[in-house]
Formats: structure tokens, C-alpha cells, sequence
């Protein structure tokens, strides 16, 4: 089965897994993908597997494909959906995206099968960055946040930094990524709104504790304005940079049109950027708002 929007052609450009690349010299590029599985991981979130062309595993943590999400109703979907990465296995030639089965775009990636094929370009945007002075780092996330995060600590397990991650959610069978943590040896922290947990002030706490074990050289987060501000008080006090990842609507994916602007406080000035295009991944401190 082949799913693409109504009157959605492949165009030439378009690269299948095992074609040559006609664009090598082109850090992004449009592919059409195989999906090895496409399966439930609790109520509301699904793990989607493709396998991908080269350039395509080159995506590393904080940046996003762009998805020609297949109609779940049979009205056409306009734009196509940005997602971040969740993970890129180069030995098996796959990239993987955690999403929540909400909107039309989403929900029409929910009906892929293993052995359809889903058109995606990318990989796009500014991503994470460690800074090798870093030995320890906090990420805190809530939601389909966390998927945006567990790259980031992949990455920094690989390097050798120690992961302190803080997982948000309504409830706790919606706690992402859990085991994915772990698995990396991170020590994990669940809050959620049914026990109070999650409530900034036990969050704060939480935080400031590994601040003064010096378990916190840097923050980072995702998935909440909340705890973007709670991060951003803490750690303008304590000396502790951060990033943050932002997640706007999006249409062009690569800064042409503007849609995903955003205001920023830069050196005391107030500045307009491009999510897609100057981020997603930006210095947390020059966050006006989520």
C-alpha cells in the first residue's frame, strides 16, 4: 500500500532507501520511506519506525523532519507536520518518531502499516549541542516532549555525561521513554499531575537539590512553558545555561514564510526569529515564552 495526500505526486528528487543520492553535496533532502512498524505505546502515543535513505540518518538530536502525513477522514492535509527525531539507528538504516495520535496529521500517521511508504524531507533545523565541560545534565520534559530529549541524552550517555531525567505527564502510564532512559543508565525522576508530583513547586525542589549535589552543569527541556520558566528562574540564579527545544506550527520548515516566528530577549533587545530556520534548539535564557 502507498499513502500520499490527494494529487501528491513523488517528485524526481524524492529518494528511496538503497537509490543513489542525485543531491550528495545537500544536507537535506526528500525520501520516501518504508515503515518497518507503526505500533501502540500506551493510550495516546504510537512509535513509528522507517526505513530511510543515508542522509536521512544523519539527523541528530533536537532537529525535525517535515511529514506528508496521509488524510485519516479523506479531506486533504494541506501542510505537511513537523516532527522531532527520537532516534536514528545507522546500523539498521532507521529513524524513529514518538507522537501523539491528535490532530488530523497525526492521526493520519497512525493509520501507516508496516510496508507503506511515507514521504518525509529533512533532516532540518538547529539541534542540541554539548559543551565538553559538561559532566552532568538535567532534562525535564513533559509529554511527547520527552521524545525530543531522548535523543539529546543518547547523545550525551555516548560522550560519556551523566543524565538526570525528569518525566512529566498527566498520569503515569503516560510517562514516556522510561525504559529508553535507563536503558542509557540515566536516573529517572517521574512526576505527574495525579499525585501532585508534578507541581512546580516539587519540581523546584527536585531540581535544586541536584544543583547543589552538582548533578546539574546544564538544563534542558522541552514540552512545557511551565517548566521552561521554572528552569529558565533557576538557572539564570544558579549559573546554569540551558537549552530549550520549541515546538510551533510550522509551514515551510526552512524559515521562507514566517509562520513560526517567535519573540526572544537577546543582549537586553527584543528579537523575531524563525523556529524552523534559527532553531528549534535555542539558548534557554533568550526564551520570551514557549
Amino acid at each position: 500500500m502507498t499513502n500520499l495526500a490527494p494529487n501528491e505526486k513523488y517528485t524526481n528528487s524524492a529518494i528511496r532507501p538503497g537509490e543513489p543520492d542525485p543531491y550528495p553535496q545537500k544536507p537535506v533532502g526528500e525520501y520516501i520511506t518504508d515503515v518497518v512498524s507503526n505500533n501502540w505505546v500506551n493510550d495516546e502515543y504510537k512509535l513509528m519506525v522507517l526505513k530511510a535513505p543515508e542522509k536521512a540518518l544523519t539527523a541528530y538530536a533536537g532537529q525535525f523532519f517535515h511529514l506528508l502525513c496521509p488524510s485519516p477522514d479523506g479531506a486533504e492535509v494541506w501542510m505537511r507536520r513537523p516532527m522531532s527525531v527520537y532516534n536514528v539507528d545507522k546500523s539498521a538504516g532507521q529513524i524513529e518518531f514518538l507522537y501523539k495520535c491528535e490532530g488530523r496529521g497525526t492521526k493520519g500517521m497512525g493509520t501507516l502499516e508496516a510496508g507503506d511508504t511515507f514521504n518525509v524531507s529533512g533532516p532540518l533545523g538547529i539541534g542540541f549541542n554539548l559543551d565538553p565541560a559538561w559532566k552532568n545534565i538535567v532534562v525535564l520534559g513533559r509529554g511527547v516532549g520527552l521524545a525530543t530529549l531522548a535523543p539529546l541524552s543518547l547523545m550525551a550517555a555516548e560522550n560519556g555525561v551523566g543524565v538526570t531525567a525528569i518525566l512529566s505527564a498527566r498520569k503515569t502510564e503516560l510517562v514516556m521513554s522510561e525504559d529508553l532512559f535507563k536503558g542509557i543508565g540515566a536516573a529517572t525522576i517521574k512526576v505527574v499531575d495525579t499525585d501532585g508530583s508534578s507541581d512546580v513547586s516539587n519540581v523546584e525542589k527536585i531540581l535544586e537539590g541536584l544543583i547543589l549535589n552538582g548533578k546539574a552543569d546544564a538544563f534542558f527541556t522541552c514540552g512545557s512553558s511551565r517548566l521552561l520558566k521554572l528552569m529558565q528562574t533557576l538557572g539564570k540564579s544558579h549559573g546554569v545555561p540551558g537549552q530549550v527545544a520549541m515546538e510551533q506550527i510550522m509551514v515551510c520548515g526552512f524559515g521562507a514564510c514566517y509562520v513560526c516566528m517567535r519573540t526572544f530577549e537577546v543582549d537586553g533587545a527584543q528579537t523575531l526569529r524563525r523556529v524552523c530556520r534559527e532553531g528549534p534548539v535555542f539558548n534557554m535564557q533568550e526564551a520570551v515564552g514557549w
